[in-house]
């Protein structure tokens, strides 16, 4: 690999390239030429081109390196939550050590990162990089592609941001997300509202019963969120619905909050309830990451680096759905930054070299085991 003075130009000048091509997730547009310019720069990195692979209508890239048995794969996406535009108000820019622009530690820096640590290592062989492109939404597309691919690997490596200081992230929660539907009766507010059957009403108390799943004590959170109900001021509501986020440790609860969630009654009479949703991401519990953190640990130790700390986050990733089947992961191997999907998004110049080393040497370790 080459000297950690001697890749920064690159890494700059690929992060550049792929933080001005936009990508939102719900523009197909944006992420047809996207695909292509992550395409593009693979292939001059890597001396391939990728397997385009179409799931539900959208296209994600897949590099696939030697015939033997899968050992190792990194993963990553390319797809934002910055609609068009964003450059023109946060522009791609570095400023005292310091980058910014949209996407760019979620995660177009981790992509980066990935293409060039995987760019200098002595044998790919039994190496997948998978590049999604709907994360930010959920990954419904790409689920059974990121599961498939990480199914009898040694070590699932996600180019995710880093976590605060460069924390890598040992520990996910899993997510959960409802709908709520009440089914109600209109009436005239006014003249007769005792014939309608309230939907606001009705939500009102199914809000606090879901709130009330929730438990501190083991990081469960369960939050409902956007809430709409009626259709004017002066009628009954007829339907209305809340929708509910839920973040868990473990799967226990995941399954207790789901099996209470779907057991909601309706307290007014003739009102109906109706549950859509389910859980979305299982939880990625320490024990799928220790090993691998520690291998991170011992590797930046004999390559001279900063010991990495670990960090537990509320938030999801693709690593939930490689953790939940089973395959070794670590997270958080991305740039080391902060800001992601907010207006101070940014990257810390001086540790990409680093973090390029790093996760070089873990793929290298990793084909080895």
């Amino acid at each position: 690999m080459e000297r950690t003075d001697d890749l920064l130009p690159g890494l700059l000048a690929d992060i550049e390239e792929l933080v001005r091509c936009e990508s939102p997730s719900v523009d197909p547009e944006a992420l047809a030429r996207s695909t292509e310019v992550v395409a593009a720069l693979g292939e001059r990195r890597l001396g391939e081109r990728p397997e385009r692979v179409e799931c539900g209508g959208r296209v994600h890239l897949r590099w696939r390196f030697g015939t033997g048995p899968r050992r190792v794969l990194v993963l990553g996406h390319h797809d934002t939550v910055w609609p068009i535009g964003t450059l023109l108000t946060h522009p791609y820019a570095i400023s005292d050590g310091v980058l910014c622009g949209p996407g760019c530690v979620d995660m177009k820096a981790g992509l980066v990162l990935a293409m060039h640590a995987i760019a200098g290592l002595p044998s790919r062989a039994g190496l997948t990089l998978l590049v999604t492109c709907d994360e930010e939404l959920g990954s419904p597309t790409s689920r059974a592609l990121v599961e498939s691919e990480a199914a009898g690997c040694a070590a699932a490596l996600v180019l995710e941001a880093a976590g605060p200081g460069g924390a890598l992230k040992t520990e996910r929660k899993g997510v959960s997300r409802y709908r709520v539907r009440v089914h109600g009766r209109a009436a005239h507010a006014g003249l007769e509202p005792e014939r309608g059957v309230n939907a606001t009403v009705e939500l009102a108390h199914q809000v606090l019963a879901l709130a009330a799943l929730a438990d501190p004590g083991r990081g469960t959170t369960v939050t409902p969120t956007l809430l709409t109900a009626g259709t004017s001021e002066n009628t009954v509501p007829a339907a209305g619905e809340v929708a509910v986020d839920v973040r868990v440790r473990d799967l226990a609860e995941q399954q207790r909050v789901d099996e209470a969630v779907r057991a909601l009654r309706p307290l007014l009479p003739d009102a109906r309830l109706e549950v859509l949703g389910g859980p979305n991401r299982p939880p990625l519990e320490p024990s799928a990451s220790a090993a691998l953190f520690a291998r991170a640990v011992a590797l930046s130790e004999r390559l001279g680096l900063p010991e990495p700390t670990a960090a537990a986050v509320g938030g999801g990733s693709d690593g939930n759905f490689t953790a939940g089947i089973g395959t070794p992961t670590l997270d958080g191997l991305g740039a080391v930054g902060g800001g992601a999907h907010a207006d101070d998004e940014h990257v810390l110049v001086a540790a990409l070299p680093q973090r390029v080393r790093l996760v070089a040497a873990l793929i290298e370790e990793a084909l080895r085991a």
